[in-house]
This record gives C-alpha cells, structure tokens and sequence, in this order.
C-alpha cells in the first residue's frame, strides 16, 4: 500500500472555525485579522485549501449570508496569499428563501473573483447530538437540499466556471455526484469530501475502514479526488486520515470538526496530517499543485481583476 501511493501528493484542507465557540478553544479564529493569520499559517505548514465560515449561523439566522462578512476577510487574505484556494459555506434552507438567495454570498464571490471554488451539498440529512439518555436530541435541525437545490449549485458553478467543494454526509449525497459524473455532466474542478460522524452525531457514516471502502466502492469507475473529515472527532487520532492517505486519497483537518480530550490549533492539526504524509512518503501538496489535481478551471482566482458586480 505504501508503495503504490508514494509520491503522490497529498491536499491538506484546513476547516478553521465552523460553529466551534471559543468556549470550546480559545484559538478557534472569527475576526478577520484571525481568519488571516490562521489561514496563512496553515498554508504555511502544508494546508492547500482554507474553509471557514463567518459568526453568521448556518441554522436559525436570515438563511442568506452578508457577503461583505464573509468577502472582508478573504480579500485581505488574498493579497497576502494570491494563491490560496478558499471554500466557503452556506445557510441552511427554510420556508421563504428560495435556493438563489443562499446562494447569492457564492455567486458574488465568484464573480469578484474571491473563489475558485463553489459548494455543493447535494442532498439532505438530520443534524443532531446526542443526548444524556444516550438517543439524539429532539431539537435538531433538518439539512435540506432536495434534488432541483443540488442540481442548482452544480449548475450554477459550471456557469461561474469554478469548481465544486462537494460534500458528503450521508451516502445519497455521493450517489447523485456519482449519476452525474457518468453521464458526464459534471463539470471540472470538482472534489467529493467524505464527512464522517462519530456517535455522538446524527449524520454520517462511522469513521472506519470499512466506512471509508463503502463510499470508495460507490465511486469505482470515476476519477474524483476525494478527502476524508470526521466530525465530532479527532480525524487523525481515530485513524480515518491515515487510512485516506493509504489509499491515495486526501485530508481535512481543523476545529471546525475537531472533538477530543485535547485543545490543539488549526496549525497543529495540518501538522499531524503533514507528519502522516511523511510516513507514506507521500509529498504534501501547494496550492498550486492542488489546483492542478483538481483540475479547477479558475486558478488562480485573479482577485481584483474582476468586476465587483
């Protein structure tokens, strides 16, 4: 196994912040001047990819996002850093916003020439913790994406010709990314992101080997880089970034879905991954290089030389 992945490069993303409250880490970065010095510490240590969100809730605010909260940050970062590869997130959906405006943040980001990158979360699922009688919680939230939202944002990267941070809770999400791919209707620049849930979460499959083949099973026949994410979990400690990097595929790491004993930093975490890399002699990927594997086809993003409208 380790052989056949040698000198493959490896892609690093690193999730800074989520909805992890400084409660949790103290470290966990919401300012701008936060997000930026984090971000490029992170690339610094080896991390190609930046995802993180805004103080915005994802559940339960306006269910559209400010673009100038989001924007302020990522144009700082980007004249420190041109060729950083940014993900962004999205509000989840609720009765009386309409797919377009969740979407909007996205869309103009792309046409300020913020990302290179768009979302894709192609499908729905229950979000949900545990609670101390040891069943979920009834006060959960619905993530919902039906069929006509998930082929929007598939759609609408194609158009803004970026490519698609693809996620993956629950194994429905992967099967229509799949039914795209061979009909050959995706567009490039795509990579799928195996989100998996510890117990404690309502979504997800287990962090697993064999969790881990199921999905890449479901893919045989396809050419999709894929990474690996454990959510509510140590990604690296419970073993699932090794057996991703084992099998040629890639990492996300950071607080946003960390959960363990520890109160690490983002550095930290891409460093773990770094040090995995190393033991399979597997190079860790630049930006540069990462947007090559994906094949993106708007890298660099050119911030500043695109129309702001």
């Amino acid at each position: 196994m380790t052989s056949s992945v040698a000198g493959v490069p490896l892609i690093i993303e690193a999730s800074l912040n989520g909805a992890t409250p400084k409660s949790c880490n103290p470290t966990v970065p919401y300012t701008d001047d936060e997000i930026v010095e984090q971000a490029v510490a992170c690339m610094e240590a080896g991390a190609a990819l930046v995802h993180n969100h805004t103080e915005e809730p994802v559940f339960g605010g306006a269910g559209v996002f400010d673009i100038e909260r989001y924007a302020s940050a990522w144009r700082k970062l980007l004249k420190q850093r041109p060729d950083a590869i940014l993900t962004p997130t999205m509000p989840a959906w609720q009765a009386g916003v309409d797919v377009e405006s969740r979407y909007a943040h996205i869309e103009r980001m792309a046409k300020e020439g913020l990302i290179a990158q768009g979302l894709c979360d192609p499908g729905s699922c229950n979000f949900a913790v545990m609670d101390v009688d040891g069943i979920y919680s009834a006060f959960g939230h619905v993530y919902r994406n039906d069929i006509s939202d998930s082929r929007y944002y598939v759609e609408t990267c194609r158009r803004l010709e970026i490519g698609l941070s693809i996620s993956v809770f629950e194994p429905g999400f992967l099967k229509f990314i799949v039914a795209y791919h061979r009909a050959g209707k995706l567009p490039p620049g795509g990579i799928v992101k195996f989100y998996f849930g510890a117990d404690a979460l309502s979504f997800g499959l287990p962090p697993t080997p064999k969790a881990l083949d199921a999905y890449l099973e479901m893919m045989e026949g396809t050419d999709l880089p894929w990474l690996v994410s454990s959510f509510g979990d140590d990604c690296v400690g419970c073993g699932i970034a090794e057996e991703a990097i084992k099998r040629g595929g890639h990492v996300q790491v950071g607080l946003e879905p960390y959960a363990g004993d520890r109160v690490p930093t983002n550095v930290e975490l891409v460093q773990e991954v770094v040090a995995l890399a190393e033991k399979y002699k597997r190079p860790v990927a630049t930006p540069a290089q990462a947007a090559e594997i994906l094949n993106l086809p708007s890298y660099p993003v050119a911030y500043g030389l695109r129309d702001r409208g």
